[in-house]
């Protein structure tokens, strides 16, 4: 259980915002595979919400089943970041996140993201400016939250002392991602560091995240911490059940079973389906096809599968190629997987690969 102000969550394990990837469709599949407290959006330009873009109307599309949902914003103290958390608020956003991590050039040098944290001082007097908006038209139920780095780089963290002060200004909640700007993504998550913040605060809950790619690293991450939830990001793109397994092994001390070949299969069929209900048939194709290297680290040698879902042109052909490589009982990854797929490819003119590139020689 997590608590966020005034929302009560059923898991500690939030799925983090990941730009590129959090869409209504990802958020469902992972909700699908279950252990979710909540989710959030991709990163969302507070002026691009506003004025209605369609990509930003996309990234912010919401439904029933998804929920509860937090919707992460940036922008700067001279943005209209307050405005934008008032429209997220009417377009039933659970939780309010600002984002002061992303460390990627098109966030950080329009003076969001992670640059927020080189002027603190400004920062708070933005984060003031939220509050209030969110407290009054929120009336009180939408707590408003924020995701930071360790700081801008190794001799600036300032994580501790700013989560301090995001309390005071009456932020619910604080997700600490354990690196720095200038690390990206580069070395490891310092978990001791978030440890840090976890003792600085008063009473708000922490969040840890970085580096979570098995149960076991949440076990850890809390152990070590002492956080009050996990945020998993770039984990949950290879394995969206990730997310269960933490939740039962931190309830339970038991991750419970990784999923089959064939439910992995199953999974991406879903992911799919769930594309073609949200998006276009432009975006179905590019999203899938950028999905499956991630799915495709999780579920073996299966380098024809990934090829040839790539160059399908359209989501049946899409579909048949998850199809012909569904296991029957007994298949491994041998001839027999790759000879279905050789017939498969002869049949829908689609290119050979030798076992040895396959990986299963």
């Amino acid at each position: 259980m997590l608590r966020i102000g005034p929302l009560q969550l059923d898991s500690p394990i939030l799925l983090a915002p990941i730009a590129g990837h959090t869409d209504l469709a990802f958020r469902r599949i992972c909700r699908e595979q279950g252990g979710v407290g909540c989710a959030y959006t991709d990163l969302l330009n507070c002026r691009s919400i506003l004025a209605g873009t369609s990509k930003a109307m996309s990234l912010a599309k919401t439904c029933p089943e998804d929920s509860p949902f937090g919707m992460q914003l940036y922008g700067s103290a001279s943005d209209p970041l307050p405005e934008a958390a008032a429209w997220a608020i009417d377009h039933g956003a659970d939780v309010i996140d600002i984002n002061m991590g992303c460390p990627v050039d098109k966030v950080a040098k329009k003076n969001g993201g992670s640059l927020l944290l080189r002027d603190c001082a400004t920062t708070l007097g933005l984060v003031e400016r939220v509050q209030a908006v969110v407290e009054r038209h929120g009336r009180g139920r939408v707590p408003l939250t924020a995701k930071v780095r360790l700081g801008w780089d190794e001799d600036s963290i300032v994580a501790p002392t700013l989560a301090r002060d995001l309390e005071e200004a009456g932020v619910a909640l604080v997700t600490v991602h354990g690196r720095t700007t200038q690390q990206f993504f580069s070395g490891q998550a310092n978990w001791d560091a978030i440890g840090e913040v976890v003792a600085a605060v008063r009473s708000i809950p922490i969040v840890g995240n970085g580096d979570v790619n098995a149960p076991e690293d949440a076990v850890e991450m809390v152990r070590r911490s002492g956080c009050a939830g996990v945020m998993i990001g770039r984990g949950a793109l290879r394995r969206p059940w990730l997310l269960r397994r933490s939740a039962s092994a931190l309830a339970t001390g038991d991750p419970g079973p990784e999923p089959t070949f064939n439910q992995k299969i199953d999974l991406v069929l879903r992911h799919l389906e769930l594309l073609e209900a949200y998006t276009t048939p432009r975006l179905v194709i590019a999203t899938m096809r950028k999905q499956i290297s991630w799915y495709g680290r999780s579920m073996g040698h299966v380098k024809p599968l990934k090829e040839a879902v790539r160059i399908a042109d359209d989501p049946g052909r899409m579909r048949a190629a998850l199809n012909a490589w569904r296991l029957d009982d007994g298949d491994t990854f041998s001839m027999v997987s790759h000879d279905r797929y050789r017939r498969f490819a002869l049949e829908n003119d689609m290119p050979m690969f030798t076992p040895q590139a396959a990986g299963i020689a």
